[in-house]
């Protein structure tokens, strides 16, 4: 017998949130696939729902974005229905958890202390985190992180505690020092054995300082290489048109003719 649906006859954000929690509820006890997840299953789809929010975002496509928006929404929702079952904790606990958490971590807004600026805010954040039992300034930053999203975080995190170069022009000369060093364990000027251990080593660096930067200057590295990602992908995708177009392979053209077509979808 089919299930009833629940109807959107409250349209406010309680009204919606309630419905989510009875249409989740229904799947857990009646459809064969969702009966079956656990966190462990589930974890691996999160994470692809959040970068599949990331590109819509990035896209600025707003109805993707409500739609992603959603599909995280019910992931967490359906973590906390599998941690009531467990009788660890349910969604109310984890909505007041959050709410008690940012109370106690505005008190610039809910108590008596002075944050007139951001930095005024990140730093307070910090210092809160460590009262609150955070044996480093740096134990908020998750492992799994992708590098280049974790050098940020740590470098946001290391300022919100004052460890921080003070001018730009600084970091710049941070990172001439670093292609350099680069540039010599590469041994770009000779035909010398490359140390490729020590070669990785001094790119890292290269790259943490690139990101150093990009932060000074109020540039989102992992926003910025993802949108160099897609314009790459796109004009390479036009090239493969174009050279199919031309009754011809992209192995067998010279670097001379795929340039043309680049040129071109340069100019699109």
């Amino acid at each position: 017998m089919p299930a009833h649906i629940p109807p959107v006859s409250n349209p406010t954000p309680d009204g919606a949130f309630l419905r989510l929690l009875n249409v989740l509820d229904t799947l857990r006890t009646q459809c064969p696939w969702d009966k079956k997840q656990t966190m462990e299953t589930l974890r691996h789809l999160t994470i692809e729902e959040t970068y599949e929010l990331s590109d819509a975002i990035l896209d600025g496509d707003m109805q993707e974005i409500k739609k992603e928006l959603g599909d995280v929404m019910m992931h967490l929702v359906f973590y906390a229905r599998i941690a009531k079952e467990q009788q660890q904790f349910d969604i109310t606990d984890v909505l007041n958890g959050v709410c008690d958490k940012l109370i106690s971590r505005h008190p610039h807004i809910y108590g008596d202390v002075e944050a007139d600026t951001e930095e005024q805010v990140k730093q307070n954040w910090e210092k809160l985190k460590l009262k609150e039992g955070n044996k480093s300034v740096l134990a908020g930053v998750p492992t799994s992180l992708p590098a280049l999203v974790k050098a940020s975080r740590i470098q946001e995190k290391a300022r919100g505690v004052g460890f921080d170069w003070e001018e730009k022009q600084q970091v710049w000369e941070k990172v001439e020092e670093e292609l350099q060093e680069f540039k010599a364990e590469f041994n770009i000027d000779s035909n010398q054995q490359i140390d490729a251990e020590k070669a990785e080593a001094e790119f890292g660096d290269l790259l943490f300082s690139l990101v150093n930067y990009a932060r000074f200057v109020d540039i989102n590295p992992e926003n910025a290489l993802e949108k160099t990602n897609k314009k790459f992908i796109k004009r390479f995708q036009y090239l493969e048109i174009k050279a199919k177009e031309s009754g011809k392979a992209l192995q067998d053209m010279t670097l001379a003719e795929m340039d043309v077509y680049w040129n071109e979808a340069k100019k699109l």
